[in-house]
């Protein structure tokens, strides 16, 4: 239990860096998931209420700049993991790593693109993109969690509340 407590945060850094990093190659390189997903599911759903091209290439919610924003959360989680003396970095990571999954969470269950994401060949990735994006936003909250002691202060600071 005691090793658990101590490099729990480990496991959880290592599983969300995992699969941001391992999801960079198709956001950078145009896959057909990718363009699919984001050209042929998501822009068309935000052009219908009026934000065409947000999802684009080029746009403010592109697969590159989503992809931007999980190899920056990736590597500050493993920097942040690496340097004990400075745990702010880890949480910095899992709130932009919480964040940018949460988005992509609600793009599953409130638009076409669905749980069950249909590829472009008919078949399904049978919730498989879903599935892991549960697993790095639970694992980015029980991060935050586990380095409460390091951003709640400063919360209570904020809000007036020493």
């Amino acid at each position: 239990m005691q090793l658990l407590k101590k490099h729990g945060h480990w496991v959880l850094t290592l599983f969300v860096a995992f699969v941001f990093i391992q999801s960079l190659f198709f956001k950078f390189s145009n896959s057909p998931e990718t363009v699919y997903i984001f050209q042929g599911k998501l822009d068309p759903w935000a052009a219908s209420l009026g934000f065409a091209g947000v999802f684009a290439p080029g746009g403010i919610f592109s697969a590159k700049v989503v992809g931007t924003a999980e190899l920056l959360a990736s590597l500050l989680l493993l920097v942040g993991a690496a340097t004990a003396r400075r745990p702010w970095i880890q949480v910095a990571g899992a709130a932009m790593g919480l964040g940018v999954i949460s988005g992509a969470i609600f793009f599953h269950l409130f638009t076409p693109l669905g749980i069950a994401v249909i590829n472009t060949d008919g078949s399904s990735d049978g919730g498989e993109l879903f599935m892991l994006a549960c697993g790095v936003w639970v694992s980015c909250a029980v991060l935050l969690w586990m380095r409460r002691d390091v951003w709640a202060p400063a919360v209570r600071q904020l809000l007036g509340r020493s």
